[in-house]
């Protein structure tokens, strides 16, 4: 008898323009070097010295759009990463088609004006936010560690030294 691989160990990773929850740091600057973006730009945490926020600034892949970066991360591993910036109908449009044709439909759930769409896969979490105004539009993409950020509370004293 051969044991197989149950169905849901072989869904793809949770990422977006090569992006992932759990990649380190390098591995993070490394893509915004790819994309043209500029430096990550990092500063530690006041209160736990593990923890960096950084960010940057590249051209979305798609429109060549300018796009913001943030992302935190304990241990030179993210935990969290955001990309978003205002978008125009096309590239909103562009971004949702990517991530459905990635990682298949889901439903849309609206809260006043602003929808999200989100997909969950390996205790990560990736969820595209948007909100309209009267004459324009922002959008997120944020992905979530959860074992990574779990883990920032069992670590013991986080206060600066």
């Amino acid at each position: 008898m051969v044991a197989q691989t149950p169905s849901w160990t072989r869904l793809p990773s949770l990422r977006f323009f090569g992006f992932r929850a759990g990649i380190s740091l390098d591995a993070a600057a490394e893509r915004v070097a790819d994309l043209s973006g500029t430096a990550l730009a990092c500063e530690r945490s006041t209160v736990d010295r593990a923890v960096m926020d950084c960010r940057s600034t590249f051209p979305d892949p798609i429109t060549s759009h300018p796009v913001v970066l943030w992302l935190s991360a304990r241990d030179s591993l993210v935990a969290v990463l955001t990309i978003s910036g205002p978008v125009s109908p096309v590239q909103l449009q562009a971004w949702r088609s990517s991530l459905v044709s990635a990682y298949g439909e889901t439903v849309v759930v609206e809260q006043g004006s602003q929808s999200m769409l989100q997909w969950i896969r390996h205790r990560q979490m990736l969820r595209l936010t948007w909100r309209k105004f009267t004459d324009s539009t922002a959008a997120s993409v944020s992905i979530i560690d959860g074992p990574l950020l779990d883990g920032w509370g069992r670590r013991g004293d986080t206060t600066a030294p």
